[in-house]
């Protein structure tokens, strides 16, 4: 009887003491308690004016053979590429895009050949008359623009910092409604958002017996961030 009465007693005190973590989660399992925090989503937009510009540039050439073609295309690309120098782009704005030999559509005879170079044109009021001058010397394919300004990065900047103040704002509209203080920034993740390029396809169909007009028109760029706070 008591030895019995004995395992009955450790019983009972194991109970208590399986009994002490209920209503604990920091003693049941180990696990801590959510720290919380607001967080929110932010927006910046920097508005400006594009001043610089991207195209392509394309020769397109005809030839019985595939070398005749070749040939020929060669030589009309080297009148575009000097039409381009003489027209003040720097030869490292001038890139390579495609080179390419193949056989004409199976109702002609002979090769097409084509070559193509991306040029990017840093002073947006000469854009018109360097296609001009390209087009002069032989280009028969043009494709752009991609707008631009020189000094993306900086402005993208400027849109991140906005973008941090707008969910500041936010953050602290909600901690105020909420009756808590808005504590330090405890995570924060850019989302992205740079400006989308303007193309203008039909430009290579319009007529070059004039300058050819580029407007830059108005570009938004924008940065859009995530922000999680401490609240107090």
């Amino acid at each position: 009887m008591k030895a019995i009465r004995i395992a009955a007693l450790v019983a009972a005190g194991l109970g208590v003491v399986a009994l002490a973590g209920v209503g604990r989660p920091d003693l049941a399992g180990g696990a801590s308690e959510p720290s919380g925090g607001i967080t929110v989503t932010g927006t910046g937009t920097v508005q400006t004016t594009p001043d610089q510009a991207q195209f392509t540039l394309g020769v397109q050439s005809r030839g019985s053979t595939a070398r005749e073609a070749l040939a020929a295309n060669s030589e009309r690309m080297r009148r575009v590429l000097a039409a381009l120098s003489a027209a003040g782009v720097a030869k490292k704005d001038v890139q390579t895009q495609d080179v390419s030999v193949s056989r004409a559509y199976p109702e002609q005879d002979g090769y097409s050949a084509r070559n193509s170079v991306l040029v990017t044109i840093r002073d947006l009021a000469q854009a018109g008359s360097i296609l001009d001058a390209a087009s002069n010397a032989g280009a028969n394919d043009v494709y752009g623009p991609t707008l631009s300004r020189s000094n993306q990065d900086e402005l993208q900047a400027k849109a991140l910092r906005d973008a941090v103040d707008d969910a500041r704002a936010k953050a602290r509209a909600l901690a105020a409604a909420a009756g808590v203080q808005l504590g330090a920034v405890t995570a924060i993740t850019e989302n992205g958002g740079a400006p989308m390029p303007y193309y203008d396809a039909m430009l290579a169909k319009r007529p070059a017996t004039s300058e050819t007009p580029i407007e830059p028109g108005r570009q938004d760029i924008q940065a859009t961030v995530r922000v999680t706070f401490a609240i107090g």
